[in-house]
């Protein structure tokens, strides 16, 4: 217990101060984030990836807190993603390489003795979805790292809830270098998770997942994942709806996501943040009530046809001025700074 205070501390600070001093060089070498009004410099998800790495083997070396079977080989496959992430930030590679490499990656650490060959290709195709998905949901300052946070706590409950100790502490660890990462992505944001980050955040948390539903009935886990990735599935599947009804491409990038839209309903940016953060807690909360058993299945598709009416809801919201308003409110922010 003091341990993982320690740990998860030191975590928080550690990131903050990466963080802020990879900004910079960042700037100068030109890893930025075009997506955005400004280039925003994307090394904060490497400062992320390297502290929560480091934490972890600390506590796997001294043996205060070591990470236990499949975990350690988990972390591995996770840094390797995000490396391949990293590179992306670097040259821009295409998504179907990002793709194939967290394929590969995800093969190697589900535990097939326990989810079966099939369950363990749906486990494959999960993990991959929902690093894709967190991918797409950093489109808005401090969005990916809230409901990063909230997802790591809500799976290190269902972990400790199956004494996975060693793999409670690195998400306790992972959602303090994400706290301490947000010091500095809150709006309006001054790093980024990049691919590097977004990519790592998604591939950690839907393993975990996994692994604690290992074992476990192939419906009530689906449902159980569902849960604490909720809002990222959301987010991913209204995009893909928008834009198969729009007939645009589905990897051209655009202000076509669920941040964007809520702020077509008067929401500033944080709000937004803070209304998805609060979304992302009431179904993880689910997933882990359904998890420990504290109530049924059944809870789960409440989360889904919630999910799904939001979705329908807006995908009536006009996707471009959201692009409008975005741009006014940046602009504005930053003559109020300069004034």
């Amino acid at each position: 217990m003091l341990y993982g205070i320690t740990a998860a501390s030191a975590a928080l600070l550690l990131t903050a101060v990466l963080a802020a001093l990879l900004r910079v060089p960042a700037l100068r070498a030109g890893i930025v984030d075009r997506r955005r009004q400004r280039p925003l410099p994307v090394l904060g998800g490497a400062a992320v990836v390297a502290v929560t790495c480091l934490v972890a083997w600390a506590g796997e070396w001294t043996r205060v807190a070591p990470l236990g079977d499949g975990v350690g080989r988990l972390l591995v496959a996770a840094a390797a993603v995000a490396a391949l992430g990293l590179v992306a930030d670097v040259w821009r590679l295409r998504a179907r390489v990002l793709v194939a490499g967290t394929t590969v990656a995800a093969a190697f650490v589900v535990p097939y003795d326990e989810t079966g060959f099939w369950g363990g290709v749906l486990a494959v195709g999960w993990i991959v979805f929902a690093s894709l998905a967190y991918r797409g949901l950093d489109h808005a300052d401090g969005l990916a790292g809230t409901v990063g946070v909230v997802t790591a706590f809500g799976a290190g409950a269902c972990a400790a809830a199956e004494v996975m100790d060693g793999l409670a502490v690195l998400l306790s660890v992972f959602a303090a270098a994400l706290t301490g990462f947000l010091m500095h992505n809150w709006f309006p944001a001054r790093v980024g998770l990049g691919a590097c980050g977004s990519l790592f955040t998604g591939f950690l948390l839907s393993a975990a997942a996994v692994f604690t539903r290992a074992g476990y009935g192939l419906g009530a886990s689906a449902g159980v994942l569902f849960c604490l990735g909720a809002v990222a599935a959301a987010d991913f599947l209204l995009v893909v709806l928008a834009r198969a009804l729009g007939r645009r491409p589905l990897l051209r990038r655009g202000p076509d996501h669920v941040g964007h839209r809520l702020r077509r309903f008067g929401l500033t940016p944080p709000g937004a943040v803070v209304l998805l953060g609060a979304g992302s807690f009431s179904a993880v909360l689910v997933g882990v009530l359904v998890h420990t058993g504290w109530t049924g299945d059944g809870a789960v598709l409440w989360v889904a046809g919630g999910a799904l009416f939001v979705v329908l809801v807006l995908l009536r919201v006009p996707a471009q001025a959201a692009r409008r308003d975005t741009s006014t409110q940046v602009s504005g922010h930053l003559r109020v700074r300069n004034g």
